[in-house]
């Protein structure tokens, strides 16, 4: 009987500690990610300026490339800069945005890339997976997996704490993500891929669960490697099934409706979530997500981040159109106006109990 492989894509190094980025230089030589030292660095041209001046004597050959903001604009002019040098590799340092237009760039020229994310607010920092901002609004575009994820604790502390909140929210919406593939699965036969269900699912519940706080170094180790896990989830599967359902539909529906007064992917995504749950009829869980969410300071009521409880309704009626093809227990229930409100007042209820 033959024995049967396949190969997983993912990266060659996860370094996630505190004090990781003093060790940059030798990750990248050591493991042959750069054998000449030549790289090209994308930066931001806030935080980023600190981050270059602490880096720039470890790496001599870098060339360095601010990076104005995340819209697809961004990735292809960082592109075209690129070009006229010759590197190894490209080194994202920042935020989301600095990341995913690293991410588009490296990919363009045909460049691995080494992410070192400065904060957790989503699950993108290994995704494979670039979200841009276009001329149509907001577009993904597929690329490679980082070769490498070098994230340092300290540096996360530094961040502000409503990035480590989103992250929180991102990852524990993979729960509410799962159960919308699984519902998939049973009503339309989608087919579902075992293992990376099991990564995105235990991502997410090892921050659901960890009984540490925002500010433990634990507690960030745990979810910084959850974001990573839900970034190779999806890798592994092809696609954001394993980490995208009835939750990001909503995120979605919120940007789209309110692009202005959106909150942030990840508490849009946690309050999906939660709220998901609850439609489903896991009324027990529902209630111990949001009770977790708030633990950490994330919202799970739209009034919290600043809407009113009939525009939260119209987000939800709207949110299976965000993601067409895409099956969740929005779509599967089809629910009309009055019947949302009156699940949200059951739900609101629930979780204020």
């Amino acid at each position: 009987m033959p024995v049967l492989t396949r190969l997983i894509p993912s990266p060659v190094v996860v370094d996630i500690r505190p004090g990781a980025l003093d060790d940059l230089a030798s990750v990248l030589s050591d493991e042959r990610i750069s054998h000449s030292g030549k790289l090209a660095v994308a930066v931001s041209g806030g935080s980023g300026a600190g981050l270059r001046e602490r880096l720039a004597p470890a790496l001599p050959g870098a060339t360095w490339y601010e990076v104005g903001g995340g819209t697809l604009d961004d990735a292809i002019r960082l592109a075209g800069d690129m070009r006229a040098g010759h590197y190894d590799a490209v080194v994202g340092l920042g935020g989301g945005k600095i990341i995913d237009c690293a991410k588009f760039a490296a990919a363009r020229v045909g460049l691995p890339l080494v992410a070192v994310p400065t904060n957790l607010a989503h699950d993108g920092l290994c995704s494979p997976v670039a979200t841009l901002d276009n001329d149509a609004g907001r577009g993904s575009y597929g690329v490679p997996n980082p070769i490498a994820v070098v994230i340092d604790l300290d540096v996360i502390r530094e961040a502000p704490v409503r990035f480590v909140r989103a992250g929180i929210g991102d990852a524990v919406s993979n729960i509410s993500a799962i159960a919308d593939w699984e519902l998939a699965h049973r009503v339309n036969g989608e087919k579902i891929d075992g293992l990376a269900a099991a990564m995105a699912r235990q991502a997410g519940e090892a921050v659901l669960r960890h009984p540490g706080g925002i500010g433990d170094n634990d507690f960030l180790q745990v979810l910084a490697e959850a974001l990573v896990l839900s970034g190779i989830a999806m890798s592994v599967s092809g696609d954001s099934r394993p980490s995208s359902g009835a939750c990001h539909e909503i995120n979605h529906a919120f940007d789209l409706l309110f692009p202005k007064r959106a909150a942030s992917h990840g508490e849009q995504c946690g309050m999906g979530a939660a709220f998901a749950m609850y439609l489903r009829g896991a009324h027990e869980e529902s209630v111990y997500m949001a009770e977790v969410l708030h633990r950490h300071g994330l919202p799970v009521l739209p009034e919290e981040i600043g809407f009113t409880v009939d525009e939260f309704v119209q987000v939800v009626e709207f949110a299976p159109q965000t993601r067409p093809g895409r099956y969740t227990i929005l779509e599967h229930l089809d629910l009309k106006t009055h019947q949302i409100k009156d699940i949200y007042s059951d739900y609101a209820k629930a979780i204020s109990s």
